[in-house]
């Protein structure tokens, strides 16, 4: 029997920075990947956009002894989920980028270049999920440290957005937007994208959370609720807290 919208009326998002699994540097560092996939779990979001994912990194692979077999995506995917993951930089040793791991059918993927300088290799993703009976986009982002670069980034996601997707189908913008003022925000609004504003949800830097670097933005969804987790656990796994965020259907 096919399911009915309404017996999903909220669907729930999560957008993670992993941090490539590992925490700390030289000697001191410790691998996280593991209590990454139990906590990924424990998000129980029907989708999952990740940043700082690597697919292979020979160097660490060869350093840390319990080092997973599979490439990172597919290791944080839940039983039953499926996951897509493209790169955004090729490195010495491997090579990193972004994932989204997602409950329900995911329809295609590609994957698009928005790196501003030589300095950082940076892109997004964009998938097509079919979340019972429609198609919603989702846009997993992982942003230059660069304000300049950053607005340059976004103009080039609203102009896909645009180019690409139907005005009538739903879309999710997540993922790590490096953005320690509201310009971006205003910029994403004006596209007609919301998020949950009730409250302020730090999750940078996850000691001590600040500011909200995290976001997960919609278009042809209602916000209904955000937060970040809370707890040590959380903190020693990531430089970022999760975002987790429910949105309605506009029917």
């Amino acid at each position: 029997m096919k399911p009915e919208r309404h017996e999903h009326p909220v669907l729930r998002v999560a957008t993670y920075n992993i941090h490539k699994g590992v925490q700390g540097l030289g000697p001191a560092r410790r691998l996280e990947i593991h209590n990454l996939g139990h906590a990924v779990e424990q998000l129980d979001a029907d989708i999952v956009c990740l940043q700082e994912v690597r697919r292979e990194h020979r160097r660490e692979a060869a350093y840390f002894r319990h080092w997973p077999s599979q490439p990172q995506a597919e290791y944080l995917a839940p039983e039953g989920y499926e996951s897509v993951y493209r790169s955004n930089a090729i490195t010495r040793h491997g090579e990193h980028g972004n994932a989204m791991l997602s409950r329900w059918p995911v329809l295609s993927h590609q994957h698009r270049d928005i790196s501003d300088h030589r300095f950082e290799q940076r892109g997004f993703l964009h998938t097509q999920v079919k979340v019972v009976d429609r198609v919603v986009h989702v846009l997993v982002v992982h942003l230059g440290l660069v304000p300049a670069s950053r607005v340059r980034q976004v103009a080039l996601l609203l102009t896909h957005i645009a180019q690409d997707i139907p005005p009538h189908e739903p879309v999710l913008v997540a993922g790590d937007f490096n953005d320690w003022g509201t310009g971006l925000g205003r910029r994403m609004a004006q596209a007609g994208f919301r998020e949950w504003r009730e409250q302020p949800t730090p999750t940078y830097p996850s000691r001590l959370p600040l500011n909200q670097l995290d976001h997960v933005y919609a278009r042809g969804l209602t916000p209904v609720h955000a937060m970040a987790p809370s707890g040590r656990i959380w903190q020693r796994m990531s430089d970022h807290l999760p975002l987790v965020a429910e949105f309605a259907w506009n029917d």
